[in-house]
């Protein structure tokens, strides 16, 4: 079955949906239609630009381009991570560079030769994709869990100067607050996980049964990308936290408050 396309007009309708949150903002007051707008008109330009990009990728299929594209993508998301934290970027974001370069290598690696055994995960139409899938996860993930674990370590630096006093080391001493900034990154996918299949059908799996494929296979590569996505998230967090922690500690163990932008 042909997968039917929306039309100019129906776009337009979709569009007139943010007439709704937007009157909701203006009579409540919340100083959040500037922003709502702008998000949308951004979106809408990016997610063009990338389907003129994307339809030349597809394309061509060169492995190079594809290499290129995932690297510009990691390169992005690193950058949103530390920016959105309110982190100085020039100290943290080669460490975060790398954090999302592991984590989504590894587990693109992982997918194509242990999951899909052999696919041509390589391809475009896979590596494209799902990698933007696990990129926005993590992104997501990194700036809760970064922003909670920099921001908890200031506000509760007593505790951690206590702790190395009594002879902690610096791991030891900064594990309570690692975990409760891991504990917040992961939690909100945990819910989302628990769910899945009943409450909502997620973004991959949706467009698969649009697409014309049929529930069992969209399923299968739903229930796979889920657990790589979770994956994913946790070691991109974990290598994130652990790298910056590097330059962001003197040599006595103490947080340097230049890794904080000035307000």
């Amino acid at each position: 079955m042909a997968t039917t396309d929306i039309p100019v007009t129906g776009l337009f309708f979709a569009f007139l949906l943010l007439a709704i949150p937007v009157f909701i903002m203006h009579k409540t007051r919340l100083p959040m239609m500037r922003e709502t707008v702008w998000s949308f008109l951004r979106m809408s330009v990016q997610l063009a630009l990338a389907g003129v990009f994307l339809t030349v990728l597809f394309d061509y299929n060169n492995a190079l381009l594809n290499v290129l594209w995932l690297s510009v993508m990691i390169a992005v998301a690193a950058f949103e991570a530390v920016r959105k934290q309110e982190l100085t970027i020039g100290k943290l974001y080669l460490p975060t560079v790398a954090a999302f370069v592991i984590a989504t290598i590894l587990s693109l690696i992982y997918f194509e030769t242990l999951i899909l055994q052999g696919g041509g995960f390589s391809e475009a139409r896979f590596l494209i994709p799902i990698g933007g899938m696990l990129l926005g996860n993590s992104l997501g993930g990194t700036i809760i869990a970064v922003s909670l674990f920099y921001n908890d370590l200031r506000r509760n630096e007593h505790r951690y100067i206590s702790a190395l006093s009594f002879g902690a080391q610096r791991t030891e001493a900064l594990l309570p607050h690692f975990r409760t900034a891991l504990k917040s990154a992961l939690k909100p996918s945990l819910g989302n996980v628990a769910v899945m299949g009943i409450v909502f059908l997620p973004g991959l799996m949706t467009g698969q049964l649009i697409a014309g494929l049929s529930p069992m296979t969209a399923i299968t590569y739903q229930i796979a990308l889920m657990l790589a996505i979770y994956t994913s998230t946790t070691v991109c967090v974990t290598l994130a936290i652990i790298l910056t922690s590097y330059s962001s500690f003197d040599g006595f163990g103490m947080l340097k408050k230049e890794i904080f932008l000035k307000k």
